[in-house]
C-alpha cells in the first residue's frame, strides 16, 4: 500500500512555477505541510520528473494556491497534464494575477495564495523536499472547504 493511502486526507493545493526564460506552469499538490508559524515556512514534495520542480530549481521560487472544493476539475486537469504538452492555466479555467514578491503567476480562484522563496530543496526517497519562506499571503476567502486528496482520483469530502 502506498503511503498516501495511509496518511490522508491532505490538502489540495495548485503550485505555481516560471522557468528562467519566462514559461509558466501549475501542477496539482497534495503532499504539502505547514513548516513554520513565524516565519510562515511551507513544504511540498514533487517528484523529480516534474517541470515544475525543474522550474524552482531554476528560479528559486513558487506559488502555493490552496484549493477550495469548486477547484476539483482545475486540480484534476493540473495534476493530470504535463506542462510540455499544453497551457494547463487555459486547460483548467484557471486566472493568472500578477505577483507582488514573485515572478510566477497566483491563481485568483484560489481563497489563499503564499508567495514563497526557496530555502531549501533536497531528495528524500523519489521525491524532492522544497521549502519556501512565505514573502506574501493573499486571503480571498476565510472560509471555504479545502479541497482533499487520498490518492490517485480519490478526493474524499469533510460534508
Amino acid at each position: 500500500m502506498k503511503i498516501s493511502e495511509q496518511l490522508w486526507p491532505r490538502i489540495v493545493v495548485l503550485i505555481t512555477s516560471t522557468n528562467k526564460e519566462g514559461k509558466e506552469n501549475v501542477m496539482t499538490v497534495s503532499f504539502v505541510m505547514p513548516i513554520s508559524f513565524l516565519p510562515k515556512y511551507v513544504g511540498l514534495a514533487i517528484a523529480p520528473s516534474r517541470v515544475t520542480l525543474k522550474n524552482i530549481k531554476e528560479t528559486k521560487e513558487f506559488c502555493l494556491n490552496i484549493c477550495s472544493e469548486e477547484m476539483l476539475e482545475a486540480a484534476k486537469i493540473c495534476g493530470s497534464v504535463s506542462g510540455n504538452e499544453k497551457d494547463k492555466f487555459i486547460a483548467a479555467g484557471l486566472t493568472k494575477e500578477k505577483a507582488s514578491k514573485i515572478k510566477c503567476p497566483i491563481i485568483k480562484e484560489s481563497p489563499i495564495s503564499f508567495e514563497c522563496k526557496v530555502e531549501l530543496i533536497k531528495k528524500f526517497g523519489d521525491h524532492y523536499l522544497v521549502i519556501g519562506k512565505v514573502l506574501r499571503e493573499v486571503i480571498r476567502k476565510d472560509s471555504f472547504r479545502p479541497l482533499l486528496h487520498k490518492t490517485r482520483e480519490i478526493f474524499p469530502s469533510l460534508k
